[in-house]
């Protein structure tokens, strides 16, 4: 069985029994004449390795499932978490599966076409996951950007985030006790550590997140911010939004308003700029001046001919 399969595997399974309970050679019969299982040559699925899906699901994805009673050897879908978390869970397993299906067959790449940025740290995923769900201690070291240091770290995971392509953690750092984001693209020699974890205090990560724009820990009020925007951008942020609390304010003949309550942070900015002359922020004056002065400063790169030595 191919190592990088498992996402494929609990996918499968979990698609099955919520369409009805069965039984293992029912399991079986359905993985092995599935595509994914054809496209990976893979002919043959044990009990044993069906008893271990299962258990690694619960522990995941936070599906239980059991077998039947009184001699009904069926396997069924016994509880369900709730709406929102189910629904991000299957979002997570239909993109693993995605990303399975063309790392494991080079094939497919004359029909499917996804950016060439390659995302790194992905190897550590499973394992980060386990560390959330179980609660153990992880420890590994990890680079800065910044000041280009490594540096060991020992923290209390508590969640995988996703901003602009990249994966993060969200773990408490020991030394400090912070609330901390680490790429994962950036973390090395991972070692998930037999020892548990309890929080001192509950932390609401979406509550943290909710008026933040990228991976940023904020503590900050929320800013109500205005954008202007062409007739011709707005069809792709009405489309996208930009933000959650993205709404429509107002619009004329040639443009669209848009509001949004968040903390204008680096991210936001570099995504204002982004648009070029589509969009010009309206509100609030701040952010306006912190967004002329980049515009500024990049300009002067151009104008300064020894900038490039």
């Amino acid at each position: 069985m191919k190592k990088d399969f498992y996402l494929t595997r609990y996918a499968l399974i979990i698609k099955r029994l919520e369409r009805s309970p069965a039984t293992y050679p029912e399991l079986e019969s359905y993985l092995l004449s599935s595509f994914e299982f054809q496209d990976a040559n893979i002919v043959s699925y044990s009990i044993r390795t069906l008893q271990r899906d299962i258990k690694d699901i619960a522990n995941l994805f936070n599906f239980d499932i059991h077998n039947k009673k009184k001699g009904d050897n069926r396997y069924y879908i016994e509880s369900r978490p709730v709406m929102e978390v189910d629904e991000y869970n299957q979002r997570l397993l239909e993109s693993f599966q995605i990303m399975n299906a063309v790392n494991s067959q080079p094939d497919l790449a004359q029909f499917v076409y996804p950016e060439t940025r390659t995302p790194r740290g992905i190897q550590n995923f499973y394992d980060l996951l386990f560390a959330i769900r179980n609660k153990r201690v992880l420890e590994f070291r990890h680079f800065k950007y910044k000041d280009q240091s490594i540096t060991s770290r020992k923290v209390h995971p508590l969640a995988l985030k996703e901003s602009k392509d990249r994966w993060y953690l969200v773990a408490l750092d020991t030394k400090d006790e912070k609330l901390k984001a680490f790429g994962l693209d950036r973390i090395s020699d991972l070692v998930v550590s037999k020892a548990g974890f309890k929080l001192k205090q509950r932390f609401n990560l979406k509550e943290h997140f909710k008026n933040a724009f990228g991976i940023m820990n904020l503590e900050e009020e929320p800013e109500k911010v205005v954008i202007r925007s062409t007739k011709e951008q707005a069809e792709y942020l009405k489309s996208s939004p930009l933000h959650h609390s993205q709404q429509i304010q107002k619009e004329t003949e040639k443009s669209v308003y848009f509001t949004y309550d968040l903390y204008p942070t680096y991210d936001f900015i570099q995504e204002i700029l982004s648009y070029g002359n589509q969009v010009k922020v309206t509100e609030p004056k701040s952010l306006m001046e912190k967004i002329k002065e980049t515009l500024k400063q990049s300009i002067s790169q151009y104008d300064d001919p020894l900038s490039d030595q």
